[in-house]
């Protein structure tokens, strides 16, 4: 059963809220103090927390801090009373999942509680998954709890011990080589070798006697046997990374190998078997590569068994925060600076930045910062040119430009808003939400759903920009 910890000094308030979360299904535990919700906390587990900002004794704030400590990744929703939201919304800088102001509106409290639920939820699946999937690899590298990483990680959880050959596509940086390694050390092969080959590095003659091995005296200069890559990985994983470039006469000989589980070594009198599953990888359209005649089709679809695609970290921004807290701890290491915090305004840059280069840019980018900053926040000024590139644009509009709310289900007018190139941070959230809201129509209700955040956290937002209805 779900379970909320309500954590308040007024008893009328814990008793109403124990009343609506009974009647959703929630079993509610309740402490009059933070000091005495944290000794629960200590002996008892919980999905989510309520907390109130004012309290006697240990603040609200004080009392998010060693919840965090106590329980990382908690989802803790901060309870405000009149005047006290913007110390909310700092809250949530601090780790806070949302905020609820008093009186508390009942339909909102169950929604926000489900969906801190949810996000509780799955970031302890992926963690969990990703302990058994890492088991005898420490480095623990796959990384993110977002929907396209978990649908990733379940793949490989289905797919690991199998047979089938696998091919991930991706583009760049997107850690393709990671998700091959994992299906590795899921498999029974996993006591045994996995071989890879990058198809792009190589010409194809070069490419050829990699893959296949040659006999001694085979050609000029070939003095002793060697044995191809398909023989070393023999009972373990062969790993073909960028397959979608080998060329077009290699091709065939790779797919007669896959069919036959044969391998024929330039001057070899008679072929030799080889027993090795194949997990392959490209940044390409194989189908298009098809379509072109670049690629053959029938070894596409002997590739193609079970394909995974790893997605572009534009398309899973809310995994940046753990991505960033894990290379910081590895960079620091790796540099000899232990800088674990960065400022507001240097996550929103990275939360904005459209990341060409994937998760291998955002790795280049946090030792760049890890190594100029002065400080032990990393700041916007440690971040590169290109960043501030990305942010040009003129002003935003003012801060206390009048808004004016109706019901959830009202419909903004998005499209009347101005459209101006981001100059700060602020404009580029500005020009998100504005976006945000076109694509849903101007409902407010499905754009807080589509950003991930709650319908209050949208209002602070919108009433933050002038995001008004305009008539």
């Amino acid at each position: 059963m779900k379970k909320l910890l309500v954590i308040d000094d007024e008893p009328g308030l814990r008793l109403m809220v124990r009343a609506v979360m009974e009647d959703a299904g929630w079993e509610v535990a309740e402490a009059g103090s933070g000091e005495a919700g944290l000794e629960f906390l200590v002996h008892e587990n919980v999905n989510t927390v309520l907390l109130d900002m004012r309290m006697p004794g240990m603040s609200g704030s004080e009392t998010l801090a060693r919840i965090l400590e106590i329980r990382p990744g908690l989802p803790v929703i901060m309870l405000t009373a009149y005047g006290t939201v913007g110390s909310a919304v700092e809250a949530m800088k601090r780790g806070a999942f949302d905020y609820l102001s008093k009186p508390a509106d009942n339909e909102e409290l169950v929604a926000v509680m489900e969906k801190a639920y949810e996000y509780g939820r799955l970031l302890f699946e992926n963690e969990s998954l990703r302990k058994r999937l890492a088991a005898g690899d420490p480095s623990e590298r796959i990384i993110g709890s977002s929907p396209a990483m978990l649908h990733v990680l379940e793949l490989i959880r289905q797919a690991g011990p199998s047979e089938a050959t696998v091919l991930i596509m991706g583009e760049s940086g997107t850690g393709k080589e990671l998700i091959a390694e994992a299906l590795h050390e899921a498999s029974p092969r996993a006591a045994n070798a996995m071989v890879k080959v990058n198809c792009a590095a190589l010409p194809g003659n070069l490419l050829e006697s990699e893959l296949f091995g040659y006999m001694k005296g085979a050609f000029t200069g070939a003095m002793k046997d060697k044995p191809g890559r398909f023989q070393l990985a023999r009972g373990g994983t062969l790993f073909l990374d960028e397959v979608g470039e080998m060329p077009v006469e290699l091709q065939a000989k790779l797919l007669r190998a896959l069919q036959e589980r044969i391998v024929e070594p330039l001057g070899a009198v008679r072929p030799v078997e080889v027993d090795v599953r194949i997990i392959a990888a490209t940044n390409k359209n194989l189908r298009e590569a098809v379509a072109r005649g670049e690629f053959r089709e029938d070894l596409y679809f002997r590739l193609n068994v079970l394909e995974i695609v790893s997605p572009a970290l534009r398309d899973r921004k809310d995994d940046i925060p753990l991505l960033v807290s894990r290379l910081l701890d590895k960079l620091g290491k790796k540099n000899r600076k232990d800088i674990r915090t960065v400022s507001p305004d240097f996550m929103h840059a990275l939360m904005e930045y459209p990341w060409p280069g994937n998760v291998r840019e955002l790795e280049n980018v946090l030792e760049r910062a890890l190594i100029l900053s002065r400080s032990e926040t990393l700041g916007v000024e440690s971040l590169p040119p290109q960043f501030g590139e990305h942010q040009e644009g003129t002003r935003p509009a003012p801060l206390g430009s009048p808004v004016s709310f109706g019901s959830p289900q009202e419909e903004v007018g998005a499209s009347s808003f101005a459209r101006v190139r981001p100059k700060t941070l602020d404009d580029a959230e500005r020009l998100a939400l504005m976006d945000a809201l076109e694509a849903q129509g101007g409902h407010r209700e499905r754009t807080a759903d589509a950003l991930g955040i709650s319908r209050r956290t949208l209002q602070y937002k919108l009433r933050k920009y002038g995001l008004t209805k305009r008539s």
